[in-house]
Order: structure tokens, then sequence, then C-alpha cells
């Protein structure tokens, strides 16, 4: 059977792009996922990790690629030499097959914990920021909806109860118990 070739690629969002991620490094076929790399769960990988087969080689731009913590790190590693695939870290210059090295361990434990490191630094930030917005009054999520609030408030005073205002209204009963406590209404 032919040995084949994967490039794995990820963003973390849908607007950013895998341009500069591998761009040519020839492959026979390019799986991307564009999702946190927090989570070992994502779909392009879980389909590369049942689609390779022993002799079969994996690209990946950098270990921040394929995971941001070095638990899943390891654990995909493991998975995928385990079938006896090689993955190549091109970034860190780093390549693991199912041979035990002791450098390429020691150096795979170290960006990964920078790695899990830099996750957690941009999730303490992103905490910090959306605190001081709070601080400052900065409103969060969808406006409510003026018009809606006041339908719902005036179902209400005619009795019906929260679920049949939700059901008729073809909204969620959290909207119905928003508009409750806020009671928008002429």
């Amino acid at each position: 059977m032919r040995k084949l070739t994967f490039n794995y690629l990820r963003v973390s969002t849908k607007i950013q792009n895998t341009k500069r991620q591998l761009d040519k490094v020839p492959c026979d076929r390019i799986f991307i996922d564009k999702a946190s790399g927090k989570n070992a769960k994502r779909p392009e990988l879980e389909s590369l990790l049942r689609f390779i087969n022993s002799g079969d080689h994996i690209n990946i731009h950098s270990i921040d690629r394929l995971a941001r913590n070095l638990k899943d790190l390891r654990e995909l590693i493991d998975q995928i030499t385990g079938k006896g695939c090689s993955v190549k870290f091109h970034k860190e210059n780093l390549h693991f097959t199912s041979e035990k090295n002791a450098f390429q361990d020691l150096m795979l434990s170290m960006l990964g914990a920078v790695a899990e490191f830099e996750s957690a630094i941009i999730n303490e930030r992103r905490l910090e920021g959306i605190a001081k917005a709070k601080e400052k009054g900065v409103q969060f999520g969808r406006k409510p909806d003026l018009d809606r609030y006041e339908d719902i408030n005036r179902l209400l005073k005619k009795g019906y109860s929260m679920r049949a205002v939700a059901k008729q209204l073809n909204c969620g009963l959290s909207t119905v118990q928003q508009a409750k406590a806020n009671q928008v209404s002429n």
C-alpha cells in the first residue's frame, strides 16, 4: 500500500486563513479545522486520525496548531505514532515516529508547556478585558427587542403562562423571563 502524506492545518476562527501554514509543503491531502486548539475533538482532526495508516506522514505547521495543552498534545502524538505514522512540526523542526527519542520528548514537553502557558495568558487577558468593560458599563450580547418584549408582557398580563407565551411568539423561555424581569411595556 502506498504511503501517504497529509497536512493538518488549524486556525482558531472562521475568518482567519491558513495561507501561512505549510503553503509550500507537498501532500496527498489537506485536513483543515477552523476551531479552537483547546479542544482535541475537532472534526477534521478526528477524520485525519481515522484515515491514517502505518507508514503515513503528517505535516503540521507548529505544535500549537495541534493542541494548546500538553496532555492533549502528548495523547495525539502517541495516537499518531502508535498507528505507525510519523508527524513533523515544521516551525519547531521536530519529527516524531514510533521510535522514542529522549531529546524530542523533552522538546515536546517544553514547547507544549509554552503553548499551554500562552493559552492561559490569552484567556487571562480576555477575562481582564471583559471585567474592565463591565466596570465601564459595556453591555454584552444582543440588544433586547423592545417590540417583542412589549408583545410578551401584553400576553403575560392577559394571563398566559410564560411557556404559552414563548410557544405563541416562537421565542425561548429565557426571552420571556427577561422581558418579564425588565417589564418593558407601554
